[in-house]
């Protein structure tokens, strides 16, 4: 894998992971009091793989799941 090296300023490169961090934020973390650290980071990890991951649909995903892109990749690799 390699990262981007965009230009400063140029919103493009990094469009999905605004994306990611503004639902996260917008749909859980500012909708819950934590009292630890760690309480957190176990509910933020919650709400990726229980359901960002395996119920929400994307539209950058032509409206599917991130888990079942993922899985629809692998599928030819497992085949051959």
């Amino acid at each position: 894998m390699r990262s981007s090296m965009g230009r400063t300023g140029v919103c493009w490169d990094n469009a999905a992971a605004e994306s990611f961090f503004s639902a996260l934020k917008n749909e859980r973390v500012h909708r819950t009091v934590y009292a630890t650290k760690s309480q957190a980071k176990r509910d933020v990890i919650r709400y990726i793989e229980g359901f960002y991951n395996s119920r929400r649909r994307h539209s950058a995903l032509n409206y599917r799941r991130p888990n079942d892109v993922h899985y629809s990749y692998q599928q030819p690799a497992m085949a051959a």
